[in-house]
């Protein structure tokens, strides 16, 4: 009997700067397929230094897919990501039987994993009411409806992330139903096996990885690259860390040396909120850095399919 050959999807996660670029090459140039970026910042042509997107160099030796194709004047959302990522997948499996996906955006990542519940289309004029709200009355004011209209979704939200507030917020005032009635966490079957290697560190050379990459996104000239950004600040795309920082600089609200600081800080808080997401997914299977090893487990992972 013919073996059937099986399609997979080698997806490598981790927190942000701890070195998934690098290793996702290395494994696809191993494996002579290409790799979808899961970083729902990189995708976006205007921003390139504060989302440490791979350099020419890197993008050369394997051709990337989600990278530079939006403009940060796009609406782009997880549920748009999962349409476009499996219809490029389809593509790429006619020319190989692997694919990468790698990034640090955990949602996305689960976007085309395991698919997304379905969620009413609610008009633009809710989220344009919302976010007017957020600038008039802070992001305070919002989580206490959240809290009043749905404690169960309320208890389980990033409380910093407004993004995922007004989501949930406009869902809510639309439909009248709470935003956790949506959420079914029902996995959708997909076409493909899924192998996740997940990227850590100890937590004390992971701050080193991350104050490294913030001083060297400031030396090739973050502060130039958001202050041509400035006309375009309120875009959800820029409320991103390195991009809302460096905004307060152009404003004359804190020295350039009091940014870089409160950078640092908030890349890791962003990569411990990372984790808390990665770690709730028993299907990683967690290496320090060592091709050779995550290698291995990859091939024993295929063989055992």
């Amino acid at each position: 009997m013919t073996k059937i050959l099986k399609k997979y999807l080698i997806v490598i996660l981790g927190p942000t700067a701890s070195g998934k670029t690098s290793l996702a090459i290395k494994v696809a140039k191993k494996l002579k397929c290409e790799i979808i970026s899961a970083d729902s910042r990189q995708f976006f042509k205007e921003m390139n230094i504060g989302t440490a997107k791979p350099n020419e160099k890197e993008l050369s030796k394997i051709k990337h897919h989600f990278i530079n194709n939006l403009s940060v004047n796009d609406e782009y959302n997880a549920g748009s990501f999962e349409n476009d990522a499996l219809k490029t997948l389809d593509n790429l499996y006619k020319k190989s039987n692997y694919v990468i996906m790698t990034g640090g955006s955990g949602l996305y990542i689960d976007a085309v994993c395991y698919g997304l519940d379905p969620f009413p289309k609610i008009p633009i004029e809710f989220r344009e009411k919302l976010i007017y709200e957020f600038k008039r009355k802070g992001l305070k004011n919002l989580l206490n409806e959240l809290k009043i209209k749905d404690i169960k979704y309320y208890e389980k939200v990033d409380k910093n992330n407004f993004h995922r507030i007004i989501r949930a917020l406009e869902v809510i005032r639309f439909s009248g139903k709470r935003f956790s009635d949506f959420r079914k966490n029902s996995k959708k079957k997909r076409n493909f096996q899924i192998i996740k290697i997940g990227i850590e560190h100890k937590k004390e050379k992971l701050h080193k990885l991350i104050d490294r990459r913030v001083d060297l996104m400031v030396h090739d000239g973050l502060f130039n690259e958001v202050k041509d950004l400035i006309k375009h600040k309120n875009k959800n795309a820029l409320n991103a860390v390195g991009y809302k920082e460096v905004f307060k600089y152009f404003k004359n609200k804190k020295t350039k040396k009091e940014i870089i600081n409160e950078i640092k800080i908030n890349t890791k808080k962003y990569a411990k909120r990372q984790n808390t997401w990665f770690y709730k997914d028993n299907d990683v299977k967690w290496f320090e850095i060592d091709f050779e090893k995550i290698m291995n487990y990859i091939n024993k992972q295929i063989n055992n399919y």
